[in-house]
This record gives C-alpha cells, sequence and structure tokens, in this order.
C-alpha cells in the first residue's frame, strides 16, 4: 500500500513538472495567430491623436473636446 502511494505521490509531481514546462514555453498556445507577441498598449505620449488634442486644447481652452465615434 505504501509503494502505492508513493507512485501515485511521484506521478503527480512528474505531471505538475510536464505542464509547468509545457506552459513556461509556451507550447500548448490558446491565442489564435501562433507565437505571435500581444498587441502592445499605446501610451498616451506616443499616441499621436492624443498629443494633438493636447496642443489644441493649450491652444484654445475654451474649445471643446472632440468626441471619436
Amino acid at each position: 500500500m505504501l509503494r502505492f502511494v508513493f507512485l501515485l505521490v511521484l506521478l503527480a509531481a512528474a505531471t505538475y513538472l510536464l505542464v509547468r514546462v509545457v506552459q513556461a514555453r509556451g507550447l500548448l498556445s490558446d491565442r489564435p495567430g501562433g507565437d505571435r507577441p500581444p498587441r502592445r498598449i499605446v501610451a498616451p505620449d506616443d499616441d499621436e491623436d492624443f498629443l494633438r488634442d493636447l496642443d489644441r486644447k493649450r491652444r484654445d481652452p475654451e474649445d471643446p473636446p472632440t468626441t471619436d465615434a
């Protein structure tokens, strides 16, 4: 009985390690498109529309903001 428990623990540890290695290497990707990196988030200081709107607001603070619809 003790041998069975030891074998079960060893099998569970091996399975856990195998799953962790597969996840770390990204071999089973859920994302469509394969190994493509995720899309980069654009910071406000990299967004040309945001900077243009800030410049417009600085020149004319009374002008109402534009809405993107």
